[in-house]
């Protein structure tokens, strides 16, 4: 058997970035998804344009809509419109079209593909991994790379991530026309969803719809009765949408996302925004720093991959944890919270730069406390 590079398990997002930035790079390796590609991926799609920085190649072409507005409520009313900065805006894609056109870019760079390999057993032995599948085929490697998402089982075994998983219950959709969702408008409704938001992006002449709850997700969410306040104001029937409810794992403290010769990426390294859920930023970044520690370490210039954990901390996890104190707040309060959060004349400008990738959680925290040390 041919010992490889490293081993992805995971085709999505976070897992064909890691393997595109290693397969330029000459090192071999080979994607593992259990699944055969699907048609539809149903997800929010949004994220920030600043992810061009990440790839040498131009994502626009898949980019269904640019986002100049982002406009909030309270229960379909008191409604805020925020602009966004034609230098850094909010992109929507579709999930499908972004893994299967970051795959192609992977598979063009050398990268290998195994479909219908669901991982059972992943083994370290002598430094070498040893991946198995539930049919028996196995990959040996020089390193893995943990990109399966969720409902990941690979972090616990291997004690990476955080310490107590925490996950947020959404719902996921989509409906095949436009309705009356303004040109280049993602909208955020604050007011009908307990402890979370519901939100709409549009893409061209389809609708993603979504909703999530972060506090309280031992229940599932009632999204008929959610769909049928929401979507009325937007010019559609619940009967419209086609989705699907999921738990979806968020970032939840500091921890260790790297072992010997292993890390995590993406959801499967709970890196999914507490406060606003935004998923695919963190995960195309996680596989860039993930693909950049392992090359070197794979070159013999450093004998760990312990500054993967310390970079994911600095570039997104400080940030984080400023986003799960405001998450904690804002959702157990919301409507005080939409009053003196949202409505704040600087406060929708503030969140549709978090949106836009051009300010942390950290810089509004300290913008506020600032303010209010002046105001002493």
């Amino acid at each position: 058997m041919t010992l490889i590079d490293v081993a992805i398990i995971g085709g999505g997002a976070s897992g064909t970035t890691t393997a595109f930035h290693l397969a330029s790079k000459s090192k071999k390796v080979c994607i593992l998804e259990k699944n055969i590609f699907s048609p539809e991926k149903i997800c929010g799609g949004g994220m920030s344009a600043a992810v061009q920085n990440w790839f040498p190649f131009k994502l626009l072409p898949i980019v269904h809509e640019v986002i100049t507005n982002v406009e909030f409520s309270w229960c379909n009313t008191d409604k805020v419109v925020a602009e966004l900065s034609g230098s850094s805006p909010f992109w929507i894609v579709k999930r499908e079209k972004l893994d299967s056109f970051l795959l192609d870019q992977a598979l063009n760079s050398g990268c290998n593909l195994l479909t219908t390999f669901n991982v059972v057993d992943v083994k370290k032995k002598s430094n070498v991994w040893h991946i198995t599948a539930l049919d028996g085929r196995q990959i040996e490697s020089r390193a893995v790379v943990i990109a399966d998402g969720s409902q990941s089982p690979w972090p616990k075994t291997f004690n990476l991530g955080p310490n107590q998983q925490k996950f947020a219950s959404t719902f996921s959709g989509r409906i095949k026309r436009r309705g009356n969702l303004g040109n280049e408008t993602a909208r955020f409704e604050f007011g009908l969803v307990k402890n979370g938001f519901a939100w709409a992006f549009p893409l061209n002449n389809e609708v993603n719809i979504g909703m999530g709850t972060f506090l309280d997700n031992n229940n599932s969410l009632p999204v008929n009765e959610i769909l049928k306040s929401f979507l009325p104001d937007l010019g559609f029937d619940p009967s419209e949408v086609i989705g699907h409810e999921k738990k979806l794992r968020i970032w939840n403290g500091h921890c260790k996302l790297n072992g010997e010769g292993i890390l995590l990426v993406g959801d499967a390294a709970s890196l999914c925004d507490p406060f606003l859920a935004e998923g695919l930023r963190p995960a195309l970044m996680s596989g860039f720093e993930a693909a950049k520690s392992l090359i070197y370490w794979l070159d013999g210039e450093v004998n760990c991959l312990d500054a993967y954990t310390k970079t994911m901390q600095i570039n997104w996890g400080n940030s984080m944890a400023w986003g799960k104190r405001i998450s904690q707040v804002f959702y157990r309060f919301p409507k005080v919270g939409y009053q003196l959060g949202v409505k704040r004349p600087t406060a929708p400008k503030r969140i549709a730069q978090i949106l836009s990738g051009e300010m942390s959680y950290e810089d509004i925290a300290k913008r506020v406390i600032k303010r209010l040390l002046f105001q002493n």
